[in-house]
């Protein structure tokens, strides 16, 4: 884990440490609802809007687990990710 808090919710910090295990950067950034943001290593034309791949992450969602699962299919949705999409674990 980086020098970063914890996110106060266990799905959710595991869906963080998922991240940072497939190479993205997780940015504590508190603004309003948000906590921060997951951002692809990529900073590449191809990528999903042009600059770089990246996604919210509430401070404190609905449903924890269901917003870990986005923060995972977003993850593996990256055309630079090496596992080829969905492992079945979300």
């Amino acid at each position: 884990m980086s020098d970063r808090g914890r996110h106060p919710q266990k799905e959710v910090e595991e869906a963080l440490q998922f991240a940072e295990a497939q190479g993205w950067q997780v940015i504590e950034r508190h603004n309003g609802h948000t906590w921060g943001v997951i951002r692809c290593p990529n900073n590449d034309k191809n990528c999903r809007c042009g600059e770089f791949c990246q996604n919210s992450i509430w401070s404190t969602p609905r449903r924890p687990g269901t917003h870990a699962k986005q923060i995972k299919r977003y993850v593996q949705g990256c055309i630079y990710n090496d596992e080829g999409g969905d492992d079945g674990n979300l």
